[in-house]
């Protein structure tokens, strides 16, 4: 499972202020405690950046890339002009690996412009699953939306190889049957855009949620998603279980949710408190429990 490092975010009180006084300082910290952590890529989130976007993103980019000249960077806003200007200045990294475009919408005023540039810059891009009318309903509508935006690169000379769809996460607590219909939808994905990649903003699944009960929500529904087909997932680089699990190191783990999904109910009792939390954690996701903040002590 690759990971988009996500701690590179406007959000954050740190690196927002560091941003807004172009401190290079807290965001080559930050980027670098991104590599060490194990991260694939490194998304660079400004948000909206209606302002001045299109200043500090390529500023931005500079600074990241002098002291991580080896990452790929996913480039996370949605300002269009933003977005252009990082294209310019943006260095490929020594693997040739292409940086990523976060997002592309599937609304026409959004692929109209940006698919170009990813064409044009030999960008990969992530296709955000956000029709006209916002979150789609349910599986069926995210593949409508899934092939329109598809095509639509396609016919730009963008295979889909370079294309990582996100059929868009949801928090357990409020939308609970989301959850599945995204794991239907990613199942759905190698037969109608073959060759496609996929990701998500896997944080948003324990949105929330109390802090304490985030890390297992998000470790959970990743190997949920990573059964299904998901190929990466944006997420917290401070997680280091989350990290492990995505790395190979905690089969165990992996074995008892894939057991799940395939229908087998692990013996409770003969389960470590660790690994029944996790079962349980399986069964908030698929709704077979109902959702509450105190599902682990049940």
């Amino acid at each position: 499972m690759l990971l988009i490092g996500e701690s590179l975010n406007v959000i954050s009180t740190k690196i927002g202020r560091a941003f807004k006084e172009r401190d290079a300082k807290p965001i080559q910290e930050e980027a670098l405690f991104q590599k060490e952590k194990g991260m694939d890529y490194i998304d660079i989130n400004l948000g909206p950046a209606k302002k001045d976007g299109h200043e500090l993103m390529p500023w931005v980019v500079q600074v990241v890339q002098e002291v991580v000249p080896d990452l790929p960077l996913a480039l996370d806003t949605s300002n269009i002009d933003a977005i252009e200007a990082a294209l310019k200045v943006i260095k490929q990294i020594p693997s040739g690996t292409p940086h990523i475009i976060n997002s592309i919408m599937v609304r026409p005023e959004r692929y109209e412009r940006m698919v170009p540039l990813a064409a044009e810059y030999n960008a990969d891009f992530i296709a955000l699953m956000w029709g006209p009318e916002g979150l789609p309903r349910d599986e069926n509508e995210r593949a409508a939306l899934c092939v329109e935006l598809l095509y639509f690169a396609n016919e730009a000379g963008i295979p889909n190889e370079k294309i990582w769809v996100d059929g868009i996460v949801t928090p357990v607590n409020i939308q609970q049957p989301q959850a599945i219909s995204l794991m239907e939808f990613q199942k759905m994905i190698p037969d109608i855009s073959p060759g496609a990649r996929s990701t998500c903003g896997l944080s948003n699944i324990s949105n929330g949620p109390p802090e304490h009960l985030r890390p297992i929500l998000n470790q959970t529904y990743m190997v949920m998603l990573q059964k299904c087909g998901m190929q990466s997932v944006i997420s917290d680089p401070r997680d280091d279980q989350l990290t492990a699990i995505a790395k190979g190191q905690r089969q165990d783990i992996v074995d008892l949710i894939y057991g799940m999904l395939d229908g087998t109910q692990p013996d409770m009792a003969g389960l470590s408190k660790e690994m029944q939390d996790y079962a349980k954690t399986v069964n908030v996701i698929l709704g077979n429990t109902l959702y509450s903040d105190s599902w682990l002590e049940v």
